[in-house]
């Protein structure tokens, strides 16, 4: 997906969560928008000083600094360059893989942060419809397998030949991060864009619940096939419609079968997250499409405080018992 359209993604999302009749505050309505992690982060508050917004967007950059599997010095760059030599890394780091392996646990591998050798095979973003090696993919989704990450304290321990990617969860993380961070400088109302996490502090000004547009899975990005309601935590929505390439009549796309290194075939188009933790909504919505509908909603009913909407290729939806309360009629 292009730059353009993207930022033209995320400003249809912003307009849409800041309209529908909000009363006037008494702070300013603001808005800073960055490129970090290779998604376009639009933060929009109403602060009585924009800078504070500016100094969130350079958490942005200090958390990609860290977490980036491309950025070399990187913690992320650092385990995988290691060569099966322990690796000390930031508390943050620890979390994130902490809660990586949780939500692996919970899936049966579903969602692996040891994908890396796998996704590194597949281009989808040049546009080119380029099939990688099958031999290859075989190869490298012999490599992918989340118990062999060890960690001890602050140490974490890769074999050599594995790779970790945080790139299904590390944005839900920093989106959480910089959440707390304009909180803690004073911030009560906020929207804030990552992509596909959308996050909120407290409510709009008047009281009025956040409006999230959920991405039609055949229309343009920026269209909505429905509206959720935001009530200051987090909505993730992870959708084939992303990134990805049509080859002889078959869409591949870029949520990948963490056994087979191959995209996902199942009847899912996407799944929602609906979660007060942005970073579990993150790994979460990519877990549950991964396993389909049925064994979806196992996973999201098993969670306290979460639900989730599934969209299905037919256009049809399917959804946890609690996640009315979340969807406009």
């Amino acid at each position: 997906m292009s730059m353009k359209r993207v930022l033209a993604a995320v400003l249809a999302a912003v307009c849409l969560l800041a309209s529908a009749g909000c009363a006037p505050a008494r702070a300013e309505k603001e808005t800073a928008v960055g490129f970090y992690l290779d998604t376009v982060i639009m933060l929009t508050a109403y602060v009585d000083d924009a800078s504070v917004l500016q100094d969130a967007l350079a958490e942005c950059g200090r958390y990609e600094s860290l977490l980036s599997r491309t950025v070399e010095g990187s913690d992320v760059w650092r385990i995988n360059h290691a060569g099966g030599q322990p690796v000390r890394v930031s508390e943050d780091t620890i979390k994130i893989l902490r809660t990586a392996r949780s939500v692996s646990e919970l899936s049966g591998g579903a969602f692996d942060v040891t994908i890396a050798p796998v996704s590194t095979q597949w281009d989808f973003t040049s546009g080119a419809a380029v099939l990688p090696n099958a031999e290859a993919i075989e190869a490298a989704a012999a490599l992918v397998d989340y118990r062999k990450v060890q960690i001890d304290g602050n140490t974490v321990t890769l074999p050599e030949g594995m790779m970790i990617d945080l790139g299904g969860i590390a944005k839900g993380y920093i989106a959480d991060a910089v959440k707390a961070y304009l909180a803690g400088r004073g911030v009560e109302s906020a929207v804030l864009s990552f992509g596909g996490n959308i996050v909120t502090i407290g409510l709009k000004p008047g009281g009025k619940y956040w409006k999230v547009g959920i991405q039609d899975i055949d229309r343009p990005v920026g269209e909505y096939m429905l509206v959720s309601k935001n009530f200051g935590g987090s909505t993730v929505t992870s959708g084939i419609y992303e990134r990805g390439f049509e080859v002889d009549g078959v869409y591949y796309h870029h949520i990948l079968d963490t056994a087979t290194g191959w995209p996902v075939q199942n009847e899912l188009a996407s799944v929602t997250i609906f979660s007060e933790s942005s970073m579990w909504g993150d790994a979460l919505s990519t877990a549950a499409f991964a396993l389909g509908a049925e064994k979806g909603i196992e996973l999201i009913e098993g969670q306290e405080d979460v639900e989730a909407l599934f969209i299905l290729r037919d256009r049809s939806t399917k959804q946890t018992s609690g996640a009315e309360k979340y969807l406009e009629q």
